[in-house]
């Protein structure tokens, strides 16, 4: 159905009305459920339980995926996995789902306050995206039995032809919906008038599915998607997943030895020898600063204060700039910490001592922090912590972007120290580097007499002008909320991720 039907056929509808629809016929571009179920099989599973679901396609299509098909993925994707742990489904498939849906779907179903949605995944996997991005009511979905736990791999046997009640205008609507079979026909979207399915209003809204379809831009999404995780920096379709398994046995070897250059070498000859690999590095130099800075400053270093988009950001700036770096952190690993080529000294988040360590590490040379306190893989910056301000006006804003196409070089949830492993597995990462010049002295603390908090606003207002990303005021502890369902600290010793 064409966006103009719905726009003219919701003009007629009274506020009791209710719109159902399929979502994976209304809404998704995919025409298979396969590339949905590869992100819970790699991120939940791990890639053996990734391999043995492609491994398994062949009689998955012959059994079809709308049928047997599908019974055989939610096994293969879900028998063991911790219950309570599962969080692929609202950290990792929104981002993916939104970027596979269809504009015309997205607009038409905008056009109507109340929807209750249907769709042959998992509850599990979909409930979170329906309800926090597209302000669906109700989900028509199947659960997961669970034992002990863990998930068994099949669906409860319930009776499907319920859905939740919807309350509309202080009354209710939508009270044991029934449905014959079970869930609306994937091609047909169907109103509810105060529990009754009206058949008149039956239309074929994909009729035209084929013809106008443009995937959902970024403007348009409901809500900004700022957070997400997961490791897959792709769709893992059918033909991605073949690249993808055929293409890890080099990328393990070239990580290892892009690794190994990069921890083995000194920065003035790794650098090369990585670009030779693959790995690119585009950047601009600062300029000259030494006549900006009072002469009470000048016995201090600079301070480069960089936006966060992996762990090796300091690195990168200090290979840039050809000499070595003082880096602070609240949040790295041992091993990371033990195989970094530049000194990396970890912060209490105790204001007093980190100032005084901060104070003291620019008394002895050149420091790098990224106020962020985490990464941030989409095009926005997250709020600076202003403690950089009260040090030094010897300050210089770092823009720093990251292009990858296979693994993303961050976690909220997993292990940190791979981090770094899952960045130089990707053919040929890029980094972008750019320096904006020394912060006037106007707008520091010290030269300017502005506030820390204003500093810190001005440098990260400067950066997203630089890569054309955009301001937020969500911290590190938002992130972590949404990603991992803590604060992002580690229950086992304590300690920060």
């Amino acid at each position: 159905m064409r966006t103009s039907s719905f726009v003219q056929k919701k003009e007629k509808l009274g506020n009791n009305e209710t719109l159902v629809f399929d979502f994976e016929g209304t809404l998704l571009q995919s025409t298979s459920l396969f590339p949905y179920f590869m992100l819970v099989a790699f991120e939940a599973g791990g890639i053996l339980r990734s391999v043995i679901l492609f491994l398994s396609y062949p009689l998955i299509w012959l059994l079809g995926e709308d049928q047997l098909g599908l019974n055989i993925m939610v096994f293969l994707c879900f028998f063991g996995i911790r219950k309570d742990t599962f969080r692929t489904g609202s950290a990792v498939l929104p981002k993916f789902f939104l970027e596979d849906i269809k504009g015309e779907g997205f607009e038409a179903l905008i056009c109507y306050e109340r929807k209750v949605a249907t769709t042959q995944l998992p509850r599990i996997m979909v409930e979170n995206f329906l309800k926090d991005y597209l302000g669906v009511e109700a989900v028509m979905a199947k659960e997961l039995k669970s034992l002990r736990g863990f998930f068994m791999g099949v669906y409860e046997k319930k009776n499907l032809n319920k859905v939740p009640s919807c309350k509309v205008n202080g009354g209710t609507t939508g009270t044991n919906i029934n449905n014959s079979a079970g869930m609306v026909d994937r091609k047909h979207v169907e109103f509810i008038d105060q529990g009754q399915l009206n058949q008149e209003s039956k239309e074929d809204c994909l009729a035209d599915e084929k013809r106008n379809c443009h995937v959902l831009s970024r403007e348009k999404y409901p809500k900004p998607l700022i957070f997400h995780d997961g490791r897959l920096a792709f769709m893992p379709t059918l033909a991605c997943s073949l690249v993808l398994f055929v293409w890890l046995p080099f990328g393990l070897f070239l990580c290892l030895v892009r690794f190994t250059i990069g921890i083995a070498l000194p920065l003035n000859l790794s650098a090369p020898i990585l670009a030779f690999t693959g790995t690119r590095t585009t950047f601009s130099r600062p300029q000259s600063t030494g006549s900006l800075v009072h002469s009470e400053e000048k016995e201090k270093g600079m301070l480069y204060v960089c936006n966060h988009r992996t762990l090796l950001d300091p690195l990168y700036v200090s290979t840039v700039l050809g000499k070595p770096l003082f880096t602070v952190t609240y949040s790295l690993s041992r091993l990371s910490e033990t195989v970094s080529p530049i000194k990396t000294i970890r912060l209490t988040r105790d204001r007093e001592k980190d100032r005084e360590k901060m104070d003291k590490l620019l008394s002895l040379g050149n420091l790098v922090v990224c106020p962020e306190g985490t990464t941030c893989r989409e095009p926005y910056l997250l709020r600076f912590s202003p403690l950089f301000a009260e040090i030094t006006a010897n300050i210089i804003p770092v823009a720093i972007d990251v292009k990858v196409s296979m693994f993303y070089g961050t976690t909220a949830s997993g292990y940190k120290c791979l981090d770094p492993f899952f960045h130089f597995l990707n053919p040929s990462p890029t980094y972008s580097i750019k320096f904006l010049g020394m912060l006037p002295q106007s707008q520091t603390c010290q030269g300017g007499g502005k506030s820390k908090i204003e500093v810190a606003n001005f440098v990260q207002k400067e950066i997203c002008k630089a890569l054309g990303f955009a301001c937020t005021n969500m911290r590190r502890k938002d992130k972590y909320l949404v990603l991992a369902g803590n604060e992002g600290i580690s229950a086992r010793n304590n300690c920060h991720r």
